[in-house]
């Protein structure tokens, strides 16, 4: 059930519009109701509310063809159900030329006027899915936010993408999560002949499995229980552009089927659909898994597999190629400054120091959180707070993990032990600082590298620990 519907009727019948008025507020819908095309165009020209409009052919002066032309002649993108008694198929082929959402027949059941409104809707939020898409797509293309990267991996990755982009070769891209496999995809589509087309992503895991294959396939009315409108899918929405499948090692086998047989013949059948559709689409997909060890695990389609691997791109994380750290934060903070009308230029010293020995096992992703709640929060020290002890544990924890530590014979203790280290590292800086300018804290905060407040909160928390010991 779609929210918030506001819906033009248009009939010269009174008592339809009354009929229409009363079984559409009964729904919880806001009606307005107009007795002819010309009385359409002005409300539709002051730009009153309109999420659908119901439209009668049978008017006099204007019908309803000839309104239909001029509404959408004028650029509205509304969507118009026409209401008719000749359900003639000429009628009906005309009236979808000139622009018709639906059509239906009088006399109608209310129910079947319900379904065609929440179609319509249906279908017009997912077009205009795809157009936001596309719209984000072509102002980072615009911005040149593809690929931020000054690193030599990753230029040899925007290499292979100048060597493919125009073909439609299958691509699968692997890495871990967050290191920029959708900008990847991105990248490879606006830069293919496919550009001006939809870009549709569909995450696998993110779907329920149960619901994965209609949200890919859709379906049509009636094919499950709950299915009252028909619903078109994202292969169908992604027609002569490009589709990314996003993780998809989550995909359970009977689906990997069926999307071997999209690659294989261009066709697919939607649910409860007696004919099979065709479809014209490039696919990359993207994992974090290792599928040779799901295929030998029989967990993939080996078949599969090969298919969708045809050219491989493998994304290092950021850890493998800190010299990227610096200009992704730039990018990000001019992002965020924007977006929330914030003025920081760049960060101190001190959290750059952080950023670079920080591991980032949440990849690019985790930097971009991180920088922007910098922006929003205007403090730095909340996050220094956060990062130094997860740094130095994750020091710690590789120590552990290596051959010459003993790996698994490191206990739980090692976590407090590495918190303990650098909180007394941290008290060294500090009373080194103080005694150098004196006891004047405000100059060993500024030799520090903090806020002044900073330098107080860790002064307390050292007395605590202090007192403790």
């Amino acid at each position: 059930m779609h929210k918030n519907i506001s819906i033009l009727v248009v009939d010269d019948e009174e008592s339809m519009c009354t009929y229409l008025e009363t079984i559409l507020s009964m729904k919880g819908h806001s009606v307005v109701s107009v007795r002819s095309g010309k009385d359409a165009l002005n409300y539709i020209e002051k730009g009153s509310p309109c999420s659908v409009i119901i439209l009668d052919i049978m008017m006099p002066e204007m019908d309803g063809l000839e309104t239909l032309e001029k509404i959408k002649g004028r650029g509205s993108e509304i969507p118009v159900i026409l209401l008719s008694a000749l359900g003639q198929a000429g009628t009906v082929v005309k009236a979808m030329k000139l622009g018709a959402s639906d059509y239906i027949t009088k006399p109608f059941e209310d129910e079947e006027l319900e379904i065609a409104i929440n179609r319509v809707l249906e279908k017009r939020r997912l077009v205009e899915e795809v157009k936001e898409l596309q719209n984000e797509l072509e102002e980072e293309r615009k911005k040149g936010e593809f690929f931020i990267s000054v690193s030599e991996q990753m230029d040899s990755i925007r290499r292979i993408i100048g060597q493919i982009a125009d073909t439609d070769v299958t691509v699968l891209i692997q890495g871990e999560s967050g290191v920029g496999k959708e900008v990847i995809a991105k990248s490879i589509h606006v830069n293919s002949l496919r550009r001006d087309k939809a870009f549709v992503k569909v995450n696998c895991a993110a779907i329920p499995s149960e619901l994965l294959e209609s949200e890919l396939f859709g379906y049509e009315r009636g094919a499950f229980t709950g299915a009252i409108t028909a619903k078109p899918g994202r292969f169908g929405l992604a027609h002569e552009g490009t589709i990314f499948l996003d993780e998809i090692g989550e995909m359970s086998p009977a689906l990997q089927a069926k999307i071997l047989q999209v690659l294989q013949d261009k066709v697919f059948t939607r649910l409860g659909a007696k004919e099979d559709s065709r479809v014209d689409v490039r696919i990359l997909t993207a994992t974090n898994k290792d599928l040779e060890k799901a295929v030998k695990k029989k967990t993939f389609r080996e078949d599969l597999f090969y298919r969708i691997n045809v050219v491989n791109i493998i994304i290092p994380p950021l850890r493998e190629r800190r010299e990227d750290i610096p200009i992704l934060i730039d990018t990000f903070l001019s992002r965020y400054n924007k977006r929330y009308n914030r003025s920081i230029e760049s960060i101190s010293k001190s959290l750059m120091d952080v950023f670079m020995s920080y591991d980032w096992p949440g990849n690019v992703r985790e930097l971009e959180n991180v920088i922007k709640r910098v922006v929003i929060l205007e403090d730095e020290d909340r996050i220094l707070e956060e990062l130094a002890p997860k740094r130095d544990e994750r020091k710690f924890e590789v120590l552990a993990s290596s051959p010459s530590s003993g790996g698994s014979t490191v206990n739980s203790s090692l976590k407090s032990t590495s918190k303990r280290a650098a909180f007394e590292v941290e008290k060294e800086m500090i009373m080194n600082a103080l005694k150098q300018t004196k006891w004047n804290r405000k100059k060993a905060a500024e030799q520090l590298g903090i806020s002044y407040k900073a330098l107080l909160y860790k002064l307390k928390k050292m007395k605590q620990e202090g007192d403790s010991a």
